[in-house]
């Protein structure tokens, strides 16, 4: 009787123990059957370039989380389990590149191991109003774009809309500030929420761009882009180029080279290497001949301009040597008079002339009146 007793009292622990320990193989997911590895269409990976830098399991990852987040699940199966590093650079780099995703939170959730991704969404109580609206200004945005006839034109287009449409707030200002809907719906954005904009706007184009983040050379953080003209790549700051004023943008950011950008922005390099950008060939000041490497070249740029009755002429130079040359030689010594005389420009009329500078970017706009 007793040896029975025991045997009973035996089995009943083992059972319980296979019970518990099979609750514990479940909630602890070691049984789950995880998906199989997938990756992006290549039309998906064509507007993708950061994507397509990343390692094969790299890429299942960032796949799995942009086909879970397109769907806002809150947890998202992965095909391998990555450690946590690997997570972060992967998950931060889609977070910053797909500038849909707006309703994403600005917080993430990692771990020492990730097998399930758990995402937080942003706190949304009109979902399918807000894609409405994203739409919308999307909509409105490619109106007018079958008339544009290269990259350098639809780059300058993109530029002028998010100029125009938004504002700048600093990111404690709005809970949108950081997205594509805060730049692109309600109007005002920061830094990052101008950068997304262009680059989701550009993929609408059909143009690579990629979100670059930094610091400026105040040392503040800071987020622009880099786009893709015609085969090379270039620096645009689209934040920089809003002055807040109505019809008024700033030149000197567009479609800047690297020796040119790298004065004032510094970009890192912790989730991805930034591109080289060293053409010029589209610059704002290249390609209209406003670029200047000698006060010589300079006057010459002033003396057509003016001929052709344009009394608004901004010059950047090559260098801060042939800058002060000019200033000296034109401004200083006051011999754009003579300039004005010689080219007739309005002449009879009384013309009133000043100057704005930017002497850190070697920039000089002359203004006759």
């Amino acid at each position: 009787m007793g040896k029975k007793f025991i045997t009973i009292i035996l089995c009943v622990v083992c059972i319980g123990g296979l019970i518990m320990s099979w609750r514990y193989i479940k909630k602890s997911g070691i049984m789950k059957e995880y998906p199989n590895a997938t990756f992006l269409t290549d039309e998906e990976k064509a507007l993708r370039p950061i994507y397509r830098q990343l390692s094969t399991k790299e890429k299942s990852i960032y796949t799995a989380l942009y086909r879970g987040i397109c769907n806002r699940k809150e947890e998202i199966p992965l095909p391998y389990e990555v450690d946590g590093n690997t997570y972060s650079k992967v998950y931060c780099i889609l977070e910053k590149q797909e500038s849909e995703f707006y309703y994403l939170d600005s917080v993430y959730y990692t771990a020492q191991k990730v097998r399930d991704a758990k995402i937080a969404y942003r706190d949304i109580s009109r979902p399918h109003q807000m894609k409405q609206d994203l739409d919308g200004a999307i909509e409105a945005f490619m109106y007018d774009v079958d008339e544009l006839a290269d990259d350098e034109e639809k780059a300058r287009y993109i530029n002028d809309f998010i100029v125009r449409k938004c504002r700048y707030i600093t990111g404690d200002d709005s809970e949108f500030a950081s997205t594509s809907y805060g730049c692109l719906v309600k109007g005002e954005a920061n830094c990052e929420g101008y950068a997304k904009a262009f680059s989701l706007l550009a993929s609408k184009l059909g143009m690579e761009s990629v979100v670059i983040t930094g610091k400026t050379d105040k040392g503040e953080n800071h987020a622009w882009n880099q786009v893709n003209i015609s085969g090379e790549w270039y620096n645009i700051d689209v934040t920089w180029s809003d002055t807040d004023e109505i019809g008024e943008s700033r030149k000197m950011y567009f479609l800047c080279s690297d020796a040119d950008f790298s004065k004032t922005h510094y970009p890192d390099d912790i989730l991805f290497e930034p591109f080289p950008c060293t053409s010029n060939k589209w610059n704002y000041y290249v390609n209209r001949d406003l670029y200047a490497d000698s006060a010589e070249k300079a006057e010459e740029i002033v003396r057509r301009e003016l001929l052709n009755g344009n009394g608004n002429i901004e010059i950047r130079f090559s260098d801060s040597t042939a800058y002060a040359k000019f200033r000296d030689n034109y401004i200083t010594k006051e011999n754009i008079l003579e300039v004005i005389s010689e080219t007739g420009y309005k002449e009879g009329e009384e013309i009133t002339f000043s100057i704005r500078e930017n002497e850190q970017e070697l920039c000089l706009t002359m203004l006759f009146s």
